[in-house]
């Protein structure tokens, strides 16, 4: 593997591991864990190599190893003592430090080979829930405090958008087994969060439903033409920045009269605009969610 020049800074070190940059440098001037090269004016910085085992040592001590005892180990027992330890419990912190340094170092191999490893154990379902999306949670932290660049996150979410395709695409295959309703996803005009609309249509296919996958800027005109070729259409928008948030109850009327109201269809919003709306006044048959489980439990 060709060499990712990486350097980072101690508060990076810290956005990364949990790991206060306070705690660190006690942890380096008592038991000398880490050893960081110095600028000219003294400031510390760590190579991926620094990284890593400050990662490793953060899952030993959660898991009671003391780190005056962690200090003596030769440097090849601590990762040997992490793949020991690894427990269910502790396999997502693991996963997601793995999937982090993949992140770091551009390094497609670590990522597709932690995610065969956690498919020996977990389905994809478990998979996506509990580990893909709180690295997603945390890259979105390390992007917005300069921790990473924007082609780190772009790297990462692209795998994992892949998986996500991937999988989409086997449920799709399977023949639905309730046809009672027909789910048509869509993003309304300039709204950009396609992965979270991607992550329902896998719920709602793996919950054996039959779907329509619209895709980005549909108009509420494109929306009315699917009236003509299904009944019992659920409608499912994913809204992050649109409607802007002066904007959406008036959405949401226009969706109950120019298509709701001369159908035998719902509709289903999500995303962080929802916030905006005024619940009381929600029409009939339009559900607002706050969250993805609130969403799938209804499925």
């Amino acid at each position: 593997m060709n060499s990712i020049n990486s350097v980072f800074s101690i508060k990076d070190l810290e956005n990364i591991s949990g790991i206060k940059a306070h705690t660190i440098r006690i942890w380096e001037k008592r038991y000398n864990i880490l050893e960081p090269m110095r600028t000219d004016s003294n400031i510390r910085l760590y190579d991926a190599e620094n990284l890593q085992k400050l990662l490793n040592i953060t899952l030993l001590h959660t898991h009671g190893y003391k780190i005056s005892k962690i200090s003596q180990f030769p440097a090849e027992k601590i990762p040997q003592l992490v793949k020991e330890i690894i427990s269910d419990k502790s396999t997502k912190i693991h996963a997601i430090s793995a999937f982090k340094m993949a992140m770091m170092n551009f390094d497609q191999t670590l990522f597709f080979n932690t995610y065969e490893s956690l498919l020996s154990k977990k389905s994809f379902r478990e998979i996506f829930s509990h580990i893909f999306i709180p690295l997603l949670n945390e890259v979105g932290l390390l992007w917005q405090t300069g921790t990473i660049t924007p082609a780190h996150e772009h790297f990462i979410s692209y795998l994992v958008k892949q998986k996500l395709s991937g999988n989409i695409e086997k449920k799709q295959m399977l023949v639905p087994q309730k046809t009672d309703k027909v789910f048509v996803l869509y993003l309304p005009e300039n709204e950009i969060n396609e992965f979270a609309l991607m992550y329902l249509h896998y719920e709602i296919l793996y919950h054996g439903y039959q779907t329509v996958y619209l895709g980005k800027s549909i108009t509420l005109e494109n929306l009315k033409d699917m009236t003509r070729y299904f009944n019992n259409i659920v409608f499912v928008a994913y809204c992050t920045v649109s409607p802007a948030e002066d904007a959406i109850d008036k959405y949401v009327a226009e969706m109950q009269k120019n298509i709701l109201q001369s159908s035998n269809s719902e509709f289903w919003i999500l995303g962080k605009m929802t916030s905006a709306l005024n619940k009381e006044t929600l029409p009939e048959k339009t559900f607002a969610f706050t969250s993805f489980e609130e969403a799938i439990n209804k499925l």
